[in-house]
């Protein structure tokens, strides 16, 4: 397996980071390559995503959920993956989001060396791109929200 690790600090309140990154349906809004997350239940995922060129779609099953602290997953179709994002509160309206990922590549394009600069660099520009999307006032989802 391989893992990735990167953080990015939001101008918002931990418990809005949180809600908002467990909004999963909106994902595709600011995570590259991303199509559609359908939230089938409390704890489980189908994703559809374009990897490497290819289509692709898989399920994942939320394995721990704590509230405005943590979120960790599994996918238990498709590649293997893995990961957790954490949420740190720094001050009251500032959060550090890091987010630890651990995937299997498949096939001979995702196992040549240059692919996990591509996947830090891809991970990278999603959680800028979380960042840039929940600091609009606009996109915030409320507390309460079903997530």
């Amino acid at each position: 397996m391989e893992r990735v690790e990167k953080s990015v600090e939001v101008e918002c309140p931990v418990s809005t980071a949180y809600n908002q990154w467990t909004q999963f349906e909106e994902f595709p809004k600011f995570m590259d390559g991303v199509r559609e997350v359908r939230q089938l239940d409390d704890t489980h995922l189908h994703w559809s995503a374009e990897v490497w060129g290819k289509d692709e779609e898989w399920d994942a099953e939320i394995t721990e959920q704590v509230p405005d602290r943590r979120i960790s997953w599994r996918s238990t179709s498709g590649a293997t993956n893995a990961g957790t994002v954490r949420f740190d509160s720094l001050a009251p309206d500032r959060t550090r989001v890091h987010l630890l990922m651990a995937f299997q590549p498949q096939g001979a394009v995702e196992k040549a060396g240059e692919m996990i600069g591509a996947m830090n660099s891809q991970i990278e520009r999603s959680l800028e791109s979380f960042k840039s999307f929940v600091e609009q006032s606009d996109a915030r989802t409320p507390r309460g929200a079903v997530a």
